[in-house]
């Protein structure tokens, strides 16, 4: 049961760093442009309709579902 705990957590914690960045990154006025999560461009429909998304619509509904998709290399 702690390992359920124990990730549950670090998931929490990884969320909360990457809002974080997001927010410092608004704050310094840059926009972000790539998918926190992937690495991938989000579409500008999606920056424009959502311009706080911080991932693609895959990423997004991935995270949403407990499923997160892995980060593209290089």
């Amino acid at each position: 049961m702690a390992d359920e705990a124990d990730h549950a957590q670090r998931i929490a914690e990884d969320e909360r760093e990457r809002l974080v960045g997001f927010a410092r990154g608004q704050l310094q006025g840059r926009r972000v442009r790539d998918c926190v999560d992937c690495g991938r461009a989000i579409p500008a429909a999606r920056r424009e309709a959502l311009p706080h998304a911080s991932r693609c619509i895959d990423c997004q509904e991935g995270f949403e579902s407990g499923t997160p998709r892995l980060r593209r290399s290089g």
